[in-house]
This record gives structure tokens, C-alpha cells and sequence, in this order.
């Protein structure tokens, strides 16, 4: 780049291509804005012209949610085997160990137990990076661990979903988690808990047809796909054109499928409000019985 062509303000900086790096900008899928990545990660990844809400991590909500962002991980150490054997293009046990690399964690869900504005809970937290979220049996054990945890120490229970389904790799082992998950959470519910899912982009599969819709209280941030089965097979199977918005958020709001529209900047208030509304957070009130965790 010719020297001529350089501004020489300290307010105005002109910038070779070659000083640019990799990564530093990110297109917005919805409006085609270029961010940049610094201005959007302040933005807690929010589009600054449209509000799109980009997908993050599991890592990343715990920084948003969580006071300090410290937190207790609960069963930390659950792995997945390969209980089937499963043959195909690509190992199994190597796609775990490459997405457990990728991400730095050990499967699709982060399970902690915390403070949210000063109010003790338990949250799961599904990660999408992790080979789409999908449900195995370590997803089913340490949701059940967390729900156990929130049973033993009357304690809310925040489930933030972000998953493409069961696990196919594990076949009739991942669609058993959504008994499994349903059965505790039942429990969880007789005992007076209070149980909060926020459904993120992308829900679908088994996960929405189990917990995702399980909540007391169904929250969704905005835009969010949600659905059971795609848009396209939905299309085939009825023989007729969807409605606009179809399988989104704001669209499962108007047919009350979920109560409330949550943006991301004030999902921690929010949270910690339904808490203090329900008088939760602080420890629930135990049943005379004690409380005993069915394994």
C-alpha cells in the first residue's frame, strides 16, 4: 500500500490487508453486517445492527450467568465408551477425543452448581460445539447427577438446550436418556423444585421432544430454532407450504409453546428474578421425609 495513500491522524488508521488477522471480523447470517470479533465478544456475541444472537459455548454462558464466573462442576469426570461398537467413516471413540480437544471439554453438557446474583443453583448447559449437542448417555448421566444435586440441595434447576438429538453413534443407549432425564425431573417436581429450561439455537430432536419442554417455566432466546423434526421432512410429510417463522422462537411463543422471549444480556436478571419471585435460590423448603436420590 502506497505511503501517500496512509492517513497520518491518530484518530483514523489506515490498515494493509496483510495486517489483518484471521478471524478478526465475523459476518452477521442475518443482516450480512461485518462485526468485528472484539465489538461482538463485548456484545456477549449479540449482532450490534440487528441483535442476532450468535451461537456460544458452554464456556461462555457460565461467564454470562454465573457470579465471578466461579462455579462447582458436577460430575466432572463421566466419559463416553463406545457401547456399541459403532462402525463408520470415522471412529467413534476418535470423533469423541477430537471434539474433546476442539472444545476442552469432556462431552455436550456442562453441569455446575453456583450463584446467580447471590442465589445458589444448578445449572446444565448443552454446547453445540461438541458434536451437536447430541444426547448420549453421558448427557443423560450428568443431567441426571445435576437434577439429583438440585433434589438434595433444594436448589432451582436451570437447563440451557442446545442439542441436534439423540446421539446416533449410541443408538437405543441415547434415546433412553429422555426416560431417564423425564423420570428425574418428575421426581424433582414432586418435591416442590423449580425447573427452568432456555432454549437456545439450535433445539430439536429428542431433546425437545423430552426436557427442552419440561420446564415450569420455558424461556427462549430470540430467533432460536426449535423443532422436533426439519423444516423440509415436516414440508414432505403434510404435503403443504409452513408458515413463516416456522420451528422459531417468536412463532412458538404465539402458540404458547414457551413463555418467554429472553435476550441474552438480560438472561442472568431474569433468571435471578424468577428465583426471588418463587421464593428459590436460597434452599427450598424440605418435605418432613428426607430426601433420598434413587440411583
Amino acid at each position: 500500500m502506497a505511503e501517500w495513500f496512509r492517513r497520518k491522524s491518530e484518530k483514523i488508521k489506515t490498515l494493509d490487508k496483510r495486517e489483518i488477522a484471521e478471524g478478526m471480523w465475523v459476518k452477521c447470517p442475518q443482516c450480512q453486517e461485518v462485526v468485528y470479533r472484539q465489538m461482538l465478544e463485548e456484545n456477549h456475541f449479540i449482532c450490534t445492527s440487528c441483535t442476532h444472537h450468535f451461537r456460544i459455548t458452554s464456556d461462555d454462558y457460565i461467564q454470562l450467568l454465573m457470579d465471578d464466573g466461579e462455579y462447582e462442576e458436577i460430575a466432572g469426570n463421566v466419559q463416553s465408551v463406545d457401547p456399541l461398537n459403532f462402525n463408520a467413516a470415522k471412529n467413534y471413540i476418535d470423533q469423541i477425543r477430537t471434539a474433546q480437544e476442539k472444545t476442552g471439554n469432556k462431552d455436550a453438557v456442562k453441569t455446575i452448581a453456583g450463584e446467580i446474583n447471590g442465589l445458589k443453583a444448578v445449572l446444565a448447559i448443552m454446547d453445540f460445539t461438541f458434536i451437536g449437542g447430541s444426547m448420549g448417555s453421558v448427557v443423560g448421566e450428568k443431567i441426571s447427577q445435576a437434577i439429583d444435586r438440585a433434589t438434595k440441595d433444594m436448589l432451582p434447576l436451570i437447563i440451557i438446550t442446545a442439542s441436534g438429538g439423540a446421539r446416533m453413534q449410541e443408538g437405543a443407549y441415547s434415546l433412553m436418556q429422555m426416560a431417564k432425564i423425564s423420570s428425574k425431573l418428575a421426581r424433582y417436581s414432586d418435591m416442590g423444585g423449580l425447573y427452568i429450561t432456555v432454549i437456545t439455537d439450535p433445539t430439536t430432536g429428542g431433546t425437545t421432544a423430552s426436557f427442552a419442554m419440561l420446564g415450569d417455566i420455558i424461556l427462549a432466546e430470540p430467533n432460536a430454532l426449535i423443532g422436533f423434526a426439519g423444516a423440509r421432512v415436516i414440508k414432505q410429510t403434510i404435503g403443504e407450504d409452513l408458515p413463516e417463522g416456522f420451528q422459531r422462537s417468536e412463532f412458538l411463543l404465539e402458540k404458547g409453546f414457551i413463555d418467554h422471549i429472553v435476550g441474552r444480556k438480560e438472561l442472568k436478571t431474569t433468571l435471578s428474578d424468577l428465583f426471588s419471585f418463587f421464593n428459590f435460590g436460597k434452599g427450598m423448603k424440605k418435605n418432613e421425609d428426607e430426601v433420598e436420590i434413587i440411583e
